[in-house]
C-alpha cells in the first residue's frame, strides 16, 4: 500500500514537471515577431473585406436550431428502430408521440417562415 502510493506520488510529480517544461520551453524558443500581417485574421487566404463583425439574419441561426432539432431526431430513430420489437406497443406509441410533437414543431416553423431564405 505505502510503495503504492510513492509510486503515484513520483507519476504525478513526473507529469507536473514534464507539463510545466512543455509548456515553458517554447516561450524561450519561438520567435516574436507580432506585426500587422500576424494579427490579421485568417480567411482561407484571402485578403479579408469589411469589418469582422457583421449582423446575420437570424433566420439563418434559427434554421441551423431546426436542422440540429431533426438531427438529433435521426439519431435517436436508429436505435430505436433496432429495438423496436423488443419495446413492443409502448415504444411504437412513444416515438409516435415523440415523432408528432416534432412534426408539430415543424409545421410551427413552416408556418413563421423560418424555413424561407428570402
Amino acid at each position: 500500500m505505502n510503495s503504492a502510493i510513492l509510486v503515484f506520488t513520483g507519476f504525478l510529480l513526473v507529469a507536473l514537471a514534464l507539463g510545466y517544461i512543455l509548456i515553458t520551453i517554447p516561450r524561450f524558443l519561438a520567435p516574436r515577431e507580432p506585426g500587422d500581417l500576424k494579427a490579421r485574421t485568417y480567411e482561407c487566404g484571402e485578403v479579408p473585406v469589411g469589418e469582422p463583425w457583421i449582423r446575420f439574419h437570424v433566420g439563418y441561426y434559427i434554421f441551423a436550431l431546426a436542422f440540429v432539432v431533426f438531427d438529433v431526431e435521426a439519431v435517436l430513430l436508429f436505435p430505436w428502430a433496432v429495438i423496436l420489437r423488443s419495446l413492443g406497443v409502448v415504444g411504437l406509441v412513444q416515438m409516435g408521440v415523440f415523432i408528432a410533437i416534432l412534426l408539430l414543431g415543424l409545421a410551427y416553423a413552416w408556418r413563421k417562415g423560418v424555413l424561407e431564405w428570402s
